[in-house]
């Protein structure tokens, strides 16, 4: 459906706002204000090492099994490298090889260091194989400056299982990649002829090699469920390929021995996969979060509108989508997708979630603000509140100002930390806090507040100084902002 304004739309500012403190703006049918002036807490919640990033951290208020107050992180970091004698121990590092996305991981620490990310290890990831020695000056391709570095897993998003039911397991939802279209098309190396006969050989080595075509990839949701946060067990298929099985992940085994994970399925027995294939680096959809309302799992997330396939990536356009669950071990997790909001700019991340106190969804949102805000349109991030519990809320907001490509909105919360010290911002990943079921929640520190986000910032420098990377070592922040009840317009 559009994104047509309707009573659950944020008001903007006032006209011709300059950015006079407080930056207060209306939402949730016009009975809640939303303000973050510049006594609103912000900090530094990790700034990585050159070997590490951390990217869409989800900070966890856990039910049981931990301390009373015990908070677990979990988010996405790099992929460990290989076990081998170093003169640096951690050596600067960029992935280009669209198969290194990274790991799932998670660290647990009390609830008053909810603003500094604890110790943490690496829980689940895919191994690469061995590097190949590099032959005839071949070089493995480099993303775009713009693309997320590797593919996956990636975008975790965490959420407690049936407890009311008696279920232990806690899951881990993520992304990874197949091959679109069946098999994997072959890649060959340019000037490495198939090894056939020496006539051929010699024929291949004296004409021009036809480039490499990338191969086609589709992003699918796999699924971890874990005890503890420690250990975890994959989703895979069973023996012979089908049915359902778990399978412990053990690292430090032989790669043919590791878990593949198998996509998660809907209620059609299809797998859950983005709508548009394309090489490795450019693939879209999916990422978003999962929210627990009257025990039912729903599961918020955008994906490119299926008729921009064809465009290139930066001009795909997206939709909201929604999929509900009530039980996440079933070998049919999710129902078919319901498109609750479009179209919106490409790759915008949103995150929904039920707000903390209240019976209403809130609604994060990749955004920049408009042309007459501090600083002019710079990339923030948004929120809006809806005026009830009713999905149709969700999809009557308006999210962005005309035109929608730009990606403006009067919604912004006026984020401060980070940046390049030149007046430009990024706003990558955002995620928050929640409860056990993917809910709003705050620290004990800041109880009060409507919530605490996290961001990556790729423009922000990094801790050493460096910038090969624009992931490997760039800071993530932290901060909070409050909402309070209002008379109705």
């Amino acid at each position: 459906m559009p994104g047509l304004a309707g009573p659950a739309s944020a008001q903007a500012r006032a006209q011709g706002y300059s950015g006079g403190a407080p930056t207060c703006y209306r939402t949730g049918g016009g009975t809640l204000e939303i303000c973050r002036d510049g006594s609103e807490a912000e900090g530094v919640l990790i700034a990585p090492a050159p070997c590490a990033f951390v990217r869409g951290v989800q900070i966890l208020r856990l039910t049981r099994g931990e301390p009373a107050g015990a908070l677990q992180a979990v988010f996405q970091g790099q992929s460990p490298l290989a076990e081998r004698r170093r003169e640096d121990p951690c050596p600067a590092r960029r992935a280009t090889d669209p198969r290194d996305g990274g790991a799932l991981r998670t660290g647990s620490s009390p609830d008053q260091l909810a603003t500094t990310l604890p110790p943490s290890a690496d829980r689940f990831w895919v191994d690469l194989p061995a590097a190949r020695e590099r032959r005839r000056g071949r070089r493995d391709p480099e993303p775009a400056t713009s693309a997320p570095e590797g593919i996956g897993p990636r975008d975790p998003i965490a959420v407690a299982g049936r407890d009311w039911a008696g279920e232990a397991y806690a899951y881990v939802f993520l992304l990874g990649q197949e091959a679109a279209g069946g098999a994997e098309a072959r890649e060959e190396p340019p000037g490495e002829p198939r090894r056939t006969r020496r006539g051929r050989r010699r024929a291949a080595r004296e004409t021009a090699p036809e480039p490499a075509v990338p191969a086609q990839r589709r992003r699918v949701q796999i699924e971890a469920r874990t005890l503890d946060f420690a250990r975890f067990e994959i989703r895979t298929r069973g023996p012979g390929g089908y049915g359902l099985a778990w399978t412990p992940f053990e690292p430090g085994g032989r790669r043919s021995e590791a878990p593949s994970p198998a996509p998660v399925l809907d209620e059609a027995g299809k797998p859950v996969a983005g709508a548009c294939a394309a090489p490795a680096f450019e693939t879209q959809g999916l990422a978003g979060s999962i929210s627990v309302v009257e025990r039912t799992y729903h599961y918020f997330y955008t994906d490119v509108l299926p008729e921009d396939c064809g465009l290139p990536p930066e001009k795909r356009r997206t939709a909201l989508y929604l999929r509900t669950a009530t039980d996440l071990a079933a070998p049919k997790v999710w129902s078919s997708a319901r498109k609750l909001l479009d179209p919106l700019p490409p790759n915008t991340l949103v995150r929904v979630a039920r707000a903390k106190g209240l019976q209403r969804w809130a609604v994060s949102y990749t955004c920049q603000r408009p042309a007459n805000a501090p600083g002019g349109p710079v990339a923030d991030i948004c929120l809006q509140y809806t005026a009830d519990l009713s999905l149709d809320g969700i999809g009557a907001l308006k999210l962005y100002a005309e035109p929608v490509e730009a990606g403006r909105s009067p919604a912004y919360l006026g984020l401060r930390s980070g940046g390049d010290g030149r007046g430009r911002f990024d706003r990558s990943a955002h995620f928050w806090m929640t409860d056990a079921y993917g809910n709003l929640d705050a620290p004990g520190i800041y109880a009060g507040k409507g919530g605490m986000l996290t961001w990556l910032d790729q423009l922000a420098p990094a801790a050493t100084g460096g910038g090969g990377s624009s992931l490997y070592g760039r800071p993530v922040y932290w901060g909070t902002w409050s909402v309070r009840q209002v008379s109705a317009p």
